[in-house]
């Protein structure tokens, strides 16, 4: 696989020389400082390529490999009339991006929020730090904090009482922190959402069921779909994190049954997928080996990270890339079995672009502030472990290949 890691710009703690360093050929990156819903300007795009290949002449060379993420306005997901004009400047964008050579483009549907947790430095026993999401611990930012119309219909009984006086023992500063880590902006943002207009965010959604909300996908994907098949660029969306529904809103985008209808909505190479095991991997019903199994030739990203479920299989924190609830081994093997297949049918994007996504924060790093989980140890080590149960399994398969071939030869002589 290509191997990849997410860098937020210039500003980003992480530099390009340690992505380098780390063993990437690739970089994942946006341009985080344009607004939501306008058109990238080519001279932007090479401007970041600029500067991420500016070193090249003098080390190993670094190039601008995926977008992560090219965002979709708010107004596309609520389908109103205005979104038409955001989904021609996202034409524009694909369009722009292909002259410059970028051939892969990350997306998402999650309406308002992106990825949510409730706590951003669980320790983990070995003392580094990890992302995690508690059920009750978000109930109780939905019902004591928040307190959303309604949102009582979405807990169980046990889980809002429980919550409940668990806010009455919370300090000002808990509180405080809680909100802003549920309230946390787009990753690479420092910006998080204002408590006091974030329920009139939820507000627009109100008649926005998930079939509402899967059409205005569908509609989007027909639309800019075309465009990618065109210029040569591979859609991927990235699932729902965590995948099930949160605040009232509806997430489509959370099992292997909503990525089959979405490929299905524009069944083109162009419509494809950001393969993310944490985010699937969160809920037990998807079989990640599986989904790569049948839908890996439209596999165009991969996000390798492990869950571990807790005893509330709602709750969840991010493991070592090689534990938690993610059979690791048998998804890379898919993997790498699906890149070997391209190959041998000479595709053109026989490398699929892969990067460790999220990281403990560990060692040096806990002592610098760095966006939640994007250190660059945490996510060193992943890639490390990453890259040997990839070379693993690349030997393993040649091994079985060779016997394939030299066990025919050696019973015809026998037989002789």
């Amino acid at each position: 696989m290509l191997h990849t890691m997410r860098w937020f710009g210039p500003h980003d703690p992480v530099s390009l020389f340690d992505i380098r360093q780390a063993g990437c050929a690739g970089v994942v990156t946006a341009l985080h400082q344009l607004p939501v819903g306008a058109v990238w300007p080519v001279e932007e795009i090479q401007r970041r390529q600029q500067l991420i290949e500016a070193d090249n002449a003098s080390y190993l060379p670094l190039h601008w490999a995926v977008v992560e993420s090219l965002p979709v306005h708010e107004d596309i997901k609520k389908g109103r009339p205005t979104r038409e004009t955001y989904i021609e400047n996202y034409k524009e964008s694909l369009r722009n991006l292909a002259a410059c050579g970028i051939r892969t483009v990350c997306y998402n549907f999650m309406p308002v929020l992106d990825w949510s947790r409730t706590n951003l430095s669980y320790q983990m026993p070995d003392g580094s730090l990890a992302l995690r999401f508690v059920w009750q611990d978000f109930a109780l930012f939905d019902l004591c904090i928040l307190q959303r119309p309604g949102a009582e219909a979405d807990y169980e009984p046990e889980v809002a009482t429980a919550a409940r006086a668990q806010f009455a023992q919370m300090t000002p500063e808990q509180i405080a922190e809680l909100t802003n880590t549920v309230l946390l902006g787009l990753p690479g943002s420092e910006e998080a959402f204002e408590l006091a207009g974030f329920q009139a965010l939820l507000d627009e959604y109100a008649s926005i069921d998930s079939q509402a909300l899967r059409q205005n996908l569908y509609h989007f994907i027909r639309e800019v779909g075309p465009v990618a098949q065109e210029v040569g660029i591979g859609l991927c969306i990235h699932p729902d994190d965590p995948p099930y529904p949160l605040l009232g809103l509806p997430r489509v985008v959370s099992t292997e049954a909503d990525l089959a209808e979405l490929l299905a909505a524009y069944d083109e190479p162009a419509n494809g997928l950001t393969f993310c095991t944490g985010s699937l991997g969160v809920r037990p019903d998807n079989d990640l080996a599986g989904v790569v199994r049948r839908f890996g030739s439209r596999i165009h990203f991969v996000h390798l990270r492990a869950t571990k479920r807790e005893e509330n299989p709602r709750n969840f924190h991010e493991a070592d890339h090689l534990t938690g609830d993610v059979d690791m081994y048998s998804v890379v093997r898919e993997l790498v079995l699906e890149e070997q297949r391209r190959a041998q049918a000479g595709e053109a994007a026989a490398q699929l672009p892969m990067r460790p996504d999220h990281g403990h924060q560990m060692l040096d790093d806990l002592k610098k502030k760095t966006y939640p989980g994007y250190s660059a140890i945490g996510r060193l080590r992943g890639l490390a472990e990453l890259r040997g149960l990839e070379h693993g399994i690349r030997h393993a398969l040649a091994a079985e290949a060779s016997a394939a071939v030299t066990l025919p030869a050696a019973t015809a002589l026998a037989v002789r």
